[in-house]
Parts: structure tokens; sequence; C-alpha cells
């Protein structure tokens, strides 16, 4: 059994041409992958993982997820949206792509509350969507951590221009849901550097209205 999460039990993968982040947790009953961007299953082969937990279903992230839980025999959990995102197997194509994402269906449905217990662990899960329907960051109080895929990055937030999207959306649930969470919570996003809730706080653009 690990201990309890802590950021010095923390991991992380980046892989893919939008060089997305996934983030390997120690928790209390095993270890947690959140998101899989390409690379990330063989990456993370060797390495045990009980539970795989998607943030959103943009395919950068979700890409090796069927790969991953057929690797690893582990459960998936998303968002009810995320799933629906998932079996659409002409998705990325009505975003211009022409690509196909193995589709992965959810082992366990996650919305919106507190205290949800994920291998021991508990995190509150908040949903701000916006930047895609669905979206899921999962807040550790006890670590001071927030894992928020592609809601709010170090300078800047989630674009809102891809099917789904919507700015006031996403601003706003960025306004009441994350910006009243501690100033030393450590952001960990999607893409690039992690930062804190107070850094976004005092100088992200995009949050200088609050």
């Amino acid at each position: 059994m690990n201990a309890p999460l802590t950021p010095d039990s923390l991991k992380m993968f980046t892989g893919g041409a939008l060089q997305t982040n996934a983030y390997l947790l120690a928790c209390p009953d095993g270890n947690i992958l959140i998101d899989a961007p390409e690379g990330a299953a063989n990456a993370m082969r060797n390495i045990p993982i009980s539970l795989l937990v998607l943030t959103h279903g943009h395919f950068d992230h979700v890409w090796d997820a069927a790969e991953v839980a057929r690797i690893h025999n582990c459960p998936v959990a998303m968002h009810a949206t995320t799933e629906e995102m998932l079996a659409d197997r002409n998705l990325l194509r009505r975003f211009g792509l022409d690509l196909e994402v193995e589709p992965v269906a959810a082992s366990q449905l996650l919305k919106e509350r507190k205290d949800q217990r994920l291998l021991g662990e508990p995190f509150d899960l908040l949903e701000v969507p916006g930047h895609c329907p669905g979206s899921l960051c999962l807040y550790s109080k006890a670590g001071g951590m927030l894992f928020g895929g592609d809601v709010l990055f170090a300078g800047g937030v989630g674009r809102w221009d891809l099917p789904g999207g919507d700015k006031d959306l996403l601003l706003g649930g960025i306004t009441t849901k994350l910006i009243p969470l501690p100033p030393s919570t450590r952001v960990y996003p999607g893409h690039g550097p992690s930062t804190t809730i107070g850094e976004e706080q005092r100088s992200n653009p995009y949050l200088q209205h609050i």
C-alpha cells in the first residue's frame, strides 16, 4: 500500500504532437494515471496502473486510453460526456482531422462531487466545461494539488473555439470553482508547466476581471 498522495508521489509524462501531459499518482490502493496521450501506454508499460482517469474527451488526452486499459487490465473512469465522445468514431473528422481514436468504454462514470474516493484517495471533482463538454478537474485537498486537464494553464486558459466550446462558461467555471481554492494549490495542467492558483489569480491575463 502506498502512502497518501503528496507532490513527491507524482510522476509526469508528456507525449503526442500537442505535448500533452499525463500524471501518474501513487495513491493508497494503487496507481492512478490521469489522461493517456500518445506514447503513454508504452512509457507506462512496466509501471502498474490500477485506474485510468480521463479529464475530457479531446483526442490528445485519450489517444492511448484503450491501450493503457488493455495492457494493465484496469478500469477507466470518465464523465458521461467523455464516454459519448469516445464512442463517436467520426468525432475527429468533424474537427477537421482525418484520425480515429480507438474507443474505450467507461468502467466508472464520474460527475461533480466532493470526496470522491479513487483508489483510497479523496478528490473533489469539479466540472468545468467551456473548453470541452464534460471537463473534470480533480482536486486533492490533502495534497494541495489540482489536476485540471485543459481548463487552466500557467498564464492561460483552455481554448474555447472548438466544437462545444464556450468562453463565458469556461471563465465562469474557473472563477467560481478553481479560483476559490487555496492560493498555494499546485495546478497540474494538460499542457505546459505547473503553476499555482494564487499565481494565476495575480497574473493570468484571462482572469484579471476577477
